[in-house]
């Protein structure tokens, strides 16, 4: 689909931030909003766009902040309303925009409101989470399963049912059904929108509506594989989930967040959406101008995905041919899953995989997403046990660490330069050989082919808005043209370790292992970018 008037996100690079771990200001050993704040201009350098800050509310921290007790005010941990706003009006005048994790499918059991819901079942906010009486046996009213392991219903003795939970029990589902939690969830946006957020990043989209009937989940023969992203101990693998999330009637809550939105000009929402069909679903939360803005899935995050050309192009292939009139958004790294230099390295991380990781993922078609450190070429951290955070890695370790090693704080410099406190997390001591001091000062690192790219990126409106076309893969080697106007760009990646000879517009060439080749049609300039190994 071309775009003819494009929005400042049609194309951009959104910086993910996890703040916990970016730089700590206060030196408590937790990163904080001043830390970002005083970040910005690193950032801005980069040529980045935006920036995504996950969680910072007021939250008891069970989740790191996906569980928040408080959705109008800053937790301590971070900071004030006060640093927000700062934070804010200098990344504007950095001309970064600011995207907030909005967290809106379930929150803390702290939360004031499922602290009311719980008294008693005719209380004001008695219907605002997901309440069921047991089955005569006394055990839960269906066989639906938490992400981070066992039953998705928590008995609660001052209720006298259960309540529905889909990650740990502490952080109850909201009832979108009920039309007062809506409306106050938006009512939560409206807030941080009127204080000059310019968008959200949608935690959990496909969650937000459940099964009115709660008809149990099918279960998968035992020949099936796992649902795809999930550990492969964990049972909640062993369900198709039909009736527990990705419902139909979600639909209805994505067009009042996009009524929303569409009063505040230039804001715009990013969905997250894991399921068994992520590519179809997020086609689907973006076709129109009723949904939302963009969708990025797990497909490219799954750390069970084989690396490699043909990956690629079905990624790729699958997301266009549902897409319509839609805006993709794509993404190697997060703060949910093991680090891309790792995860599609075979064991085997370098500097010039980092690269080309780099280098294809700002030339896909969309928006990208860029996780901090991964500028860096940051590999999965090692935390041993003992050091370990994360509840999801602690409930399922050793056969899954969790996500703590995504998370390790940010190597500023060769001692570390994160905080003068232990920090939350332990810093990995390799990560201090990438450090941002180190790689500045190297014009062949890793970081500086970042700059240097997205610096070039911005004057290349067919990355920015083309179309992408004769999509293909041969072996490892993944091509495609992306065009826009009068200009056309050939690309090739080799993605594997092997030599490989191609044959592009007519050209032959000669690719060497993790080396890509850019072939442009227009008068733009290439130098130094047509082949990089």
């Amino acid at each position: 689909m071309r775009i003819q008037h494009p929005k400042w996100w049609h194309g951009a690079i959104i910086y993910q931030i996890y703040p916990r771990s970016f730089f700590d200001s206060n030196h408590d050993g937790i990163g904080d909003l001043q830390g970002i704040t005083e970040k910005l201009p690193y950032i801005a350098d980069l040529g980045v766009d935006a920036i995504w800050i996950s969680p910072f509310l007021k939250s008891p921290q069970e989740d790191f902040g996906y569980d928040v007790s408080d959705y109008y005010e800053i937790d301590p941990l971070f900071g004030s309303l006060a640093d927000f706003d700062a934070l804010v009006q200098k990344a504007h005048a950095l001309k970064l925009r600011v995207l907030m994790d909005m967290v809106l499918n379930h929150t803390s059991a702290q939360h004031p409101w499922f602290i009311e819901s719980r008294k008693d079942r005719s209380n004001p906010k008695a219907n605002w989470y997901v309440w069921a009486s047991p089955k005569p046996d006394g055990s839960p009213p269906n066989n639906w399963l938490s992400v981070f392991g066992g039953e998705a219903w928590e008995w609660d003795s001052v209720r006298q049912q259960y309540y529905f939970h889909n990650f740990l029990s502490s952080q109850p589902d909201l009832n979108f059904h009920h039309p007062e939690v809506l409306e106050a969830m938006l009512k939560v946006g409206q807030f941080w929108l009127s204080r000059g957020v310019d968008g959200f990043r949608l935690d959990t989209a496909n969650y937000y509506i459940h099964d009115k009937d709660l008809r149990d989940n099918l279960l998968r023969a035992d020949h099936e594989p796992s649902s795809e992203g999930v550990p492969p101990d964990n049972p909640y693998g062993r369900q198709y989930h039909l009736y527990d999330k990705s419902r139909p009637e979600n639909f209805f809550v994505l067009k009042q967040i996009r009524k929303l939105m569409d009063c505040y000009p230039d804001t715009v929402t990013i969905g997250e959406v894991a399921d068994d069909h992520c590519l179809v679903t997020a086609a689907n939360y973006v076709k129109g101008q009723e949904h939302l803005h963009m969708v990025y899935n797990f497909r490219l995050l799954d750390a069970s995905s084989n690396f490699s050309a043909k990956f690629i192009y079905d990624c790729i292939l699958e997301l266009e041919k549902h897409l319509e009139d839609g805006w993709p958004c794509w993404s190697f790294s997060n703060h949910d899953v093991q680090r891309v230099a790792t995860r599609f390295s075979h064991g085997k991380p370098t500097d010039t995989l980092s690269k080309l990781l780099l280098a294809l993922l700002f030339s896909l078609r969309g928006t990208i997403c860029l996780y901090q450190g991964e500028e860096l070429g940051l590999v999965e951290a090692e935390v041993p046990f003992e050091k370990m955070q994360d509840p999801y890695g602690l409930r399922f370790y050793p056969v899954f660490k969790g996500r703590d090693g995504c998370r390790t704080p940010m190597p500023w410099t060769k001692e570390g330069g994160f905080s003068n406190a232990a920090p939350w997390l332990p810093l990995y001591l390799p990560h201090l050989m990438q450090s941002v001091s180190i790689q500045e000062h190297h014009p062949d690192s890793v970081l500086q082919f970042c700059k240097q790219f997205l610096r070039w990126r911005k004057s290349q409106a067919a990355l920015l808005y083309g179309d992408i076309h004769d999509l293909r893969f041969e072996g490892n080697i993944l091509m495609f043209e992306r065009n826009h106007e009068s200009q056309q760009i050939a690309l090739a990646f080799n993605l594997g370790e092997e030599e490989k000879r191609i044959e592009q517009k007519g050209d032959v060439k000669i690719l060497k292992g993790h080396e890509f080749l850019f072939k442009c049609t227009s008068k733009s300039s290439l130098l130094g970018l047509i082949k990089h190994a």
